[in-house]
């Protein structure tokens, strides 16, 4: 009863068009299934993100830089449908999107999973500030529906961010590495890891996953993976 009370109340909705999806009739609408764009093979064997041709093995940001994170995995490919879907999952109350984005990630990033088997799942934090208006951290949502999912250990407590940096959209790439510089900090000191998956909704240059990579690696944590619910092409950044 509770739960077809809270359908009634607040219905879910589509990430794809946004649309009301009938009372258990699945996460997302049949015709939208195919909206998103899946990065599959085509990626950079770096960070992840979707190349443009097929002959490159990492995409231009990676050759011409170190990163402090191992290796980077993502879904999809940060289009426009995808940017309108995480716009409203961030800033709309759709947190609801959620439970069918850790599915998606959780279902075709699976062999990768497996493959780097990560010790446990860690959620790139917000500001309190923005958690305060938001009400929740996006990341937070998907790093635990990926362990409720996988089985694997969930610490979005581990990090925290001391400083509210600016919308990373809004500055070069030079910018976001100066821009992160010292935003996060270990909030807790008894956990003991030897490798670890930070979760993400969008990866553009790295320049958040890598500050938070250092900050864990500093820690003693040894291997950092990244894993991200889409990412930008490379000609895009």
């Amino acid at each position: 009863m509770k739960e077809i009370l809270t359908e009634l109340i607040f219905p879910r909705r589509c990430p794809v068009c946004d649309g009301v999806v009938p009372f258990r009739k699945g996460l997302i609408h049949p015709q939208c299934v195919k909206a998103f764009s899946v990065i599959g093979d085509m990626r950079c064997m770096k960070c992840g993100r979707p190349l443009k041709h097929t002959e490159e093995e990492l995409c231009v940001y990676c050759r011409g830089r170190t990163h402090n994170f191992d290796l980077g995995i993502a879904l999809y490919r940060y289009d426009d449908a995808m940017s309108a879907s995480i716009f409203r999952y961030k800033y709309g109350n759709r947190r609801e999107y959620a439970e069918f984005f850790s599915r998606e990630m959780t279902r075709l990033l699976l062999p990768d999973l497996r493959r780097l088997s990560p010790q446990a799942l860690t959620a790139i934090p917000i500001s309190r500030r923005k958690h305060r208006k938001r009400g929740y951290n996006q990341a937070a949502l998907l790093s635990s529906g990926i362990g409720a999912l996988t089985g694997i250990p969930v610490y979005n407590d581990l990090l925290i961010r001391v400083r509210d940096t600016l919308p990373q959209k809004t500055l070069d790439s030079a910018g976001r590495i100066k821009n992160l510089k010292k935003a996060f900090k270990i909030a807790r000191n008894d956990v003991k890891l030897n490798s670890i998956m930070v979760i993400d909704d969008i990866y553009t240059t790295g320049s958040t996953v890598d500050e938070a990579a250092a900050v864990l690696k500093a820690y003693g944590i040894g291997r950092v993976y990244v894993m991200t619910l889409s990412a930008v092409m490379q000609r895009d950044v």
